[in-house]
């Protein structure tokens, strides 16, 4: 079984920063894509970030230049650097992680339960 675990959002000013991390643990022999999804109220959800196994990224219009995702292979985590944060930023943002499991060498999708971020003016 694999468990996946966020952390490190909060309530920050316009222009402050944050930084997301999103941990997973289990049955997993490796992890392919890793990337980060937001929704706000009466929003559709959107991919933010995302980080492939060897570190190629993509990113949101909406985000280039303020938001960086890394990952780190040894300790199976992935992270969000926010910075000069927006009030239309606000949302709850969930991590997302393609895993292959030691017991099948089969890939899933795995998702954290999320964490909000809220921005203010």
């Amino acid at each position: 079984q694999v468990y996946v675990e966020e952390s490190g959002g909060g309530l920050v000013q316009a222009g402050g920063s944050l930084r997301l991390s999103c941990a997973a643990s289990g049955s997993i022999f490796s992890i392919n894509d890793m990337g980060w999804y937001r929704q706000a109220p009466g929003k559709q959800r959107e991919l933010v970030a995302a980080i492939t196994s060897n570190g190629r990224t993509k990113y949101a219009d909406s985000v280039k230049g303020r938001f960086t995702i890394s990952r780190d292979n040894v300790k199976n985590t992935v992270y969000l650097q926010m910075n000069s944060l927006k009030p239309e930023d606000t949302a709850v943002y969930w991590c997302n992680a393609e895993v292959i499991l030691t017991t099948n060498l089969h890939e899933y999708d795995y998702w954290g339960q999320g964490t909000q971020v809220t921005v203010s003016s």
